[in-house]
């Protein structure tokens, strides 16, 4: 990492399937900073109020569940660290049954406050940080000093969600996946909690038809300063940016 640049806090937001977690996980792996999957956090407590037998839209339970929420989240870009308890929860909150709740969970304000202030925390150490999420820029971190939203249609992130289960050994069927991504954006940009939006100087780039280095050499060239065209929405070229779906 660049010595000349000691705090440097960088905020990726965005809906699922865009390539969020890879390329943030990638990106900071290649400048020397480290990782916070927020949206991770949000999984943890969703899977918190499941294994309670919460119903996620009754708001008192969940706030009662998740209010004490033992939670780590590591930040070592080149190892996935989530414990809930002493336990590694890494692969469990990944299921189609978090991924289903998590919407009705997040969109809880108290959730989402105890959640930020853990956040601010956690970026709060000083050196490089890469944070994605989907407020991270707006709410988190409204002063970071690189925001960037990234983008791609419903149909390209259905695909790359679909390809990511079934590479993982999860069944997936491209219009249920299509059908839930479409009703998460709506939940998520709708809430009346941080609701799901770039920032007024966030930098958009779409990721339908990129591929995942050319939109990591974005990232890189804005990471370290060295993008000429930072501020303006990114155009779209070349193939397809596959990434982790948060």
């Amino acid at each position: 990492m660049n010595a000349t640049q000691p705090t440097r806090r960088i905020a990726i937001d965005g809906p699922a399937g865009t390539g969020k977690s890879t390329l943030a996980r990638t990106l900071a792996r290649r400048i020397g900073g480290a990782y916070l999957d927020t949206g991770a956090m949000y999984r943890v407590a969703t899977l918190q109020v499941l294994r309670a037998g919460i119903d996620p839209d009754d708001a008192d339970a969940v706030i009662a569940a998740t209010s004490d929420l033992p939670l780590e989240v590591g930040t070592d870009a080149g190892a996935e660290r989530i414990l809930l308890g002493a336990e590694d929860v890494s692969e469990e909150i990944r299921t189609a049954q978090v991924t289903a709740n998590v919407s009705a969970v997040s969109a809880v304000p108290q959730v989402r406050e105890n959640m930020v202030e853990l956040q601010r925390r956690l970026a709060a150490g000083g050196g490089t940080v890469v944070l994605e999420g989907r407020d991270i820029g707006t709410v988190v971190l409204p002063d970071a000093e690189v925001k960037i939203y990234l983008t791609a249609s419903p149909e390209v992130r259905a695909q790359r969600r679909t390809d990511q289960d079934r590479s993982a050994g999860r069944d997936a069927d491209y219009d249920e996946v299509l059908a839930a991504v479409i009703e998460r954006d709506r939940k998520d940009s709708t809430r009346a909690a941080s609701p799901l939006r770039p920032a007024e100087d966030a930098v958009v780039i779409d990721t339908s038809d990129l591929t995942l280095e050319a939109v990591l050499d974005r990232l890189i060239a804005l990471a370290v300063g060295t993008d000429a065209s930072q501020g303006a929405t990114a155009a779209s070229q070349g193939a397809t940016a596959e990434g982790n779906a948060q």
